[in-house]
């Protein structure tokens, strides 16, 4: 009988231990999870990548395969969305500028039958996720010989074409071609209710080899103040200008419309730049992209940059730790996002670092720790479908298993709107009314339920505080099980760039 009583008492000491342990887990992941950290996943449409998975299914085959990925994104962890909305000078909306994606039906210029774009914005604004419209600005058409509807600009306009690798692209010296670009952002921005627009790596083609790019004949006409042997300088003119009239654009329609570059993970090496990287990468943003980064952040062009590091740790010519610590330092009080490469990870890769099933949560771990980076994007969004060596989970219960809002801008704005009034309660619902704002700018989009127990400090940063966050104006409590306990709520007011006002007088519930 001793025997018996020792070995439960034993169990007993386990469980506890367990417990103790688990907790202490929770509480350390809880702790080392911040209350802003932006959490996406890139949408690619261009060859039907990531959605919809093939042209020419129904409207609602589209729909069903968005739904599934967006609940997916959300299960994950994930708080925005970056979106295609133009891969090829075309169109995943209606628009009088530019066709139809050839991605939705198969055939470019054609009417899908609804909006794609309306509905996918409705559905991230439900999912409480932002919604960051992904256009690319230069390329017209993958292949140079592929049939493009009767309506594009090309046939129009096929002084702004050039050909480049067997590919089609926009002239990036003309003036029409930037007027025209900017026109479609606008029209974007002003039509719908976007929270950003983004534009990634692609802005002069990367290098084909043997072929010159076709500009020097342009670049004689209209040098501007360039000298003849500053060709690559006029280029990255070329392109400072595109992304500054952008820039304006943007923020003379929607001054809360973020824009947010994602270039090439490297902007130049040390051996050609004292400024640079310590790598040893083939390609450079600066030198061969034509895309100075540096100068958009510093000129305070763009609010975020997110650069691809789709390396591996200790990679010898690019290593992720290298880059990690080198875009950190050079952000110029904008956000830094780091790009992970997902669809690399593989059990079969013969590069040992990617079977490693601590990869890619290390990286994202070492973003999280650094100070001046501000979260994280997956590329892409697909590959959460796959088996990710055990990815997904490590997202849903370690990393990302606390809600975050995407980062606040204080250089767009940084004032926080008025609190939520008439705060009450009755049983286990909770009410309030939305309060008045002066702008649209300042206009309340959601609220954040927190809880404590009475006697203990409410601590806003603490994201274990956060019953829920919601575009109501009120909650109903879930049921608990167990011995109820008396708890304070409280409410506070996000506006669209997630600052948050002062709390509501706690409402005390026995719950």
């Amino acid at each position: 009988m001793n025997t018996k009583i020792n070995f439960i008492l034993k169990m007993r000491k386990y469980t506890l231990l367990l417990t103790l342990l688990l907790c202490a887990a929770t509480f350390v992941q809880a702790r080392n999870q911040p209350k802003y950290e932006f959490r996406a996943a890139w949408v690619a449409t261009v060859n039907n990548i990531d959605w919809p998975s093939q042209s020419g299914l129904t409207v609602q085959e589209q729909k069903a395969e968005a739904i599934d990925l967006l609940d997916l994104m959300v299960k994950n962890g994930l708080n925005a969305v970056i979106f295609q909305i133009r891969p090829t000078s075309d169109a995943f909306y209606p628009s009088t500028l530019e066709p139809w994606s050839r991605y939705l039906t198969g055939t470019p210029g054609k009417d899908p039958g609804y909006d794609p774009l309306k509905f996918w914005i409705d559905e991230c604004h439900k999912r409480h996720m932002e919604f960051h419209a992904w256009m690319n600005p230069f390329r017209v058409a993958q292949k140079a010989d592929e049939p493009l509807a009767a309506s594009h600009i090309a046939f129009k306009h096929p002084e702004w074409i050039i050909k480049y690798g067997g590919k089609l692209y926009f002239n990036p010296a003309l003036d029409e071609t930037r007027q025209f670009i900017v026109q479609v952002v606008k029209d974007v921005v002003s039509r719908y209710d976007i929270d950003a627009i983004h534009m990634d790596d692609y802005f002069y083609p990367y290098p084909v080899a043997g072929e010159a790019f076709p500009d020097v004949i342009q670049f004689t006409k209209n040098p501007r103040h360039f000298n003849a042997d500053q060709l690559e300088d006029w280029r990255r003119n070329n392109v400072d200008l595109t992304i500054q009239l952008i820039s304006k654009t943007i923020k003379e329609t929607k001054p809360w419309v973020k824009f947010g570059i994602s270039p090439f993970g490297v902007w130049r090496n040390i051996d050609k730049d004292a400024r640079g990287s310590m790598t040893k990468a083939g390609v450079s943003n600066y030198d061969d992209l034509y895309a100075d980064i540096l100068k958009w952040l510093q000129y305070g062009w763009i609010d975020y940059v997110t650069p691809q590091l789709y390396w591996r740790i200790g990679h010898p010519a690019v290593n992720y730790i290298t880059l990690l610590d080198w875009w950190s330092k050079n952000g110029f009080n904008r956000d830094v996002y780091i790009g992970h490469g997902l669809y690399k990870i593989d059990a079969k890769s013969s590069i040992p670092e990617w079977t490693d099933p601590n990869q890619v949560p290390k990286q994202i771990e070492m973003t999280r720790e650094n100070p001046n980076v501000h979260g994280s994007v997956l590329f892409s969004a697909i590959q959460l479908k796959r088996n990710l060596l055990g990815l997904q989970d490590t997202l849903q219960h370690q990393l990302y298993n606390y809600t975050a809002l995407t980062p606040s801008m204080p250089w767009i704005d940084f004032l926080p709107p008025n609190k939520p009034v008439k705060f009450n309660k009755r049983g286990r619902k909770l009410k309030w009314e939305k309060p008045a704002f002066k702008n649209e700018m300042d206009e309340v989009k959601r609220y954040i339920v927190y809880k404590n127990k009475v006697g203990e400090q409410l601590n806003e940063a603490d994201v274990r505080s956060i019953y829920t966050i919601t575009d109501g104006t009120a909650i109903k409590l879930e049921r608990r099980k167990g011995k109820k306990e008396r708890f304070e709520f409280r409410v506070t007011a996000l506006d669209r760039l997630n600052n948050e006002s002062s709390a509501t007088l706690p409402e005390t519930i026995k719950w």
